[in-house]
């Protein structure tokens, strides 16, 4: 069985792996073929020929596409992100404090929004068709159908200008203790907890009621079990892999996709540098950008699909 368990996780690392050695192709390419000219966005309108042939020299610019890729794959590989063309920082230590903040905006909307997802998506199954689990899937609904810029913009200007409980901007800086950090992001962690809070919840109540048609779960009603008790002891442990699934889903999301709650509310994140750093076309940062979250992302999806095999006997013997 250890063995079969080995076998599997090894697969798993290596496709893993694999995809994340596409998926830099992929972003290299991409990164080729954004319009404008990096050394002209650096020297202005005004600079010479002769001065931007020199710039894309030491850039390394005219060096073919093949050789530059391999060139930045073997400094990714020894640790090394790069250097900023805007500016000559190292892309590293540029990239730490961005991603410590993205990574506390995710983890503080993931603590709030996962153990609430699971609760209401019991309530639901508890209360089905009934008026709980009715008024919950509307609401669920809705906020999976709001884009979450609006949902961002309509807080900003109720909660944060009109009744002033947070504020509209979220900046953080190094001085702040936990709780004026916490405080700082209110709304953008309010925007991504809807958002993912629906997505999760709905799956939830789906993955549940689907092995609620098992007969074992007729078995333990006929036994005298009550709802709550059949829900909680035999349907949720047995819908723990795909349950376990959405959950890692929405939290790669809650990383990966936070671009936009970052660039509506200002927050120096992950999301906000990249941005940034596309409309001066420095191709080395949007790379490392983009290959930190497709990182993220490929991790998460990994940890899901090991966690799924772990936790259901029947994956880890596929007919």
């Amino acid at each position: 069985m250890n063995r079969i368990i080995l076998r599997i996780l090894a697969q798993r690392i290596a496709l893993s792996l694999l995809l994340l050695l596409l998926v830099s192709v992929l972003i290299f390419a991409g990164t080729q073929i954004l319009p404008g000219d990096v050394a002209a966005s650096i020297l202005g309108q005004s600079a010479t020929p002769e001065a931007l042939a020199n710039l894309r020299e030491e850039l390394g610019l005219n060096a073919p596409a093949w050789q530059r890729y391999f060139d930045w794959l073997g400094g990714l590989l020894q640790g090394d992100l790069g250097r900023s063309l805007t500016n000559g920082r190292d892309i590293g230590e540029a990239i730490g404090q961005r991603l410590s903040n993205t990574l506390f905006l995710a983890t503080t909307a993931a603590v709030i929004a996962v153990p609430l997802a699971i609760f209401l998506g019991l309530v639901s199954v508890l209360y089905r068709d009934r008026w709980p689990d009715k008024l919950i899937s509307a609401l669920s609904l809705a906020a999976v159908s709001v884009p979450e810029f609006l949902i961002g913009y309509i807080l900003m200007f109720w909660v944060g200008v009109q009744l002033g409980w947070a504020p509209s901007v979220a900046i953080l800086n190094d001085t702040m203790t936990f709780w004026e950090r916490l405080h700082a992001i209110t709304l953008p962690v309010a925007v991504l907890t809807m958002v993912v809070l629906a997505h999760m919840m709905r799956m939830t109540r789906a993955a549940i009621l689907n092995v609620m048609q098992s007969p074992y779960i007729e078995t333990a009603e006929l036994k005298g079990l009550g709802t709550f008790a059949v829900i909680w002891r035999h349907a949720l442990p047995n819908a723990i892999s795909p349950v376990v699934n959405v959950v890692m889903l929405n939290l790669a999301y809650l990383v990966v996709g936070v671009v936009v709650v970052e660039v509506v509310f200002v927050y120096p994140g992950m999301g906000q540098f990249l941005v940034d750093h596309v409309s001066k076309r420095d191709v080395p940062v949007v790379q490392a950008c983009g290959l930190i979250f497709a990182s993220v992302y490929i991790l998460l999806n990994m940890v899901a699909d090991i966690v799924s095999i772990l936790a259901n006997p029947r994956l880890r013997h596929p007919k």
